[in-house]
């Protein structure tokens, strides 16, 4: 996706500075315009602009990922709970500092089989800003907070925010990662209303999705119990992230 954006981009450059004789507002004017595919191509996983990241699977079957960010939580066990009762595993993306300070629970995912990703140490705020050292430490950290709480390795990345840069793309390289993003976004970390939550998830659903949800709150809780219903419903079935090779 990079590369058609790099060359739709020389092209309408090049197209536009000849139109209008290359004067200082038409630089300008360029130069903005790359600003802003760069921001978009940092803040849009999908795009793949700085990291090819997988973002849905390949498939003609009605399966669909559930992914939980950000945990484990106080709220986890809940989910970890439903998800038992359902015989359904998820991917958990965990926060290093959230393993442990609720060790148990990462121990109890690992134990019911759930596959486990990387969400770096801290989930820094100013994740963007990092430098490549900085964000390899940050995965580094985690992958051995991991390893000495749960026992358990992962291949699997999510960026935070899903944001993507040069500095980040190197450090997924360095540390062998393989970037996860997503299709269908919930946004149940900003909207308060669980039935736009739940609308917006189900509206966006197609075979092959990835599902970006947040193990931390009541509200999510409740979307996924519906969540669930509807999945049963309408016959799909779920994957964990890891267990297929095309994107």
């Amino acid at each position: 996706m990079k590369h058609y954006l790099f060359i739709l981009f020389y092209l309408f450059c090049n197209v536009f500075i000849y139109a209008f004789q290359g004067s200082f507002w038409v630089y300008l004017f360029c130069f903005l315009m790359f600003s802003a595919v760069v921001v978009w191509g940092s803040f849009d996983i999908g795009l793949g602009y700085f990291v090819n990241s997988i973002t849905h699977k390949r498939t003609k079957i009605k399966e669909v990922a559930l992914t939980f960010d950000d945990g484990p939580t106080e709220f986890t066990p809940k989910f970890l709970d439903l998800l038992k009762e359902n015989n359904i595993k998820a991917t958990f993306f965990c926060i290093g500092k959230q393993i442990e300070k609720y060790p148990e629970t990462f121990q109890r995912m690992v134990a019911e089989g759930h596959t486990i990703g990387n969400h770096t140490y801290s989930h820094s705020n100013n994740t963007g800003f990092l430098s490549t050292s900085k964000m390899i430490q940050e995965i580094e950290k985690c992958d051995e907070v991991m390893l000495n709480i749960g026992n358990s390795k992962t291949n699997l990345y999510r960026p935070p925010f899903g944001v993507t840069n040069p500095n980040i793309a190197k450090a997924i390289r360095k540390t062998h990662k393989k970037s996860i993003g997503w299709n269908v976004r919930s946004l149940d970390t900003i909207t308060e209303d669980e039935k736009k939550i739940y609308r917006k998830v189900t509206k966006g659903l197609k075979k092959g999705s990835i599902i970006l949800l947040h193990d931390t709150s009541e509200k999510t809780y409740n979307v996924l119990e519906d969540l669930l219903v509807f999945l049963g419903d309408k016959n799909y079935s779920t994957f964990t992230i890891g267990k297929f090779e095309n994107h």
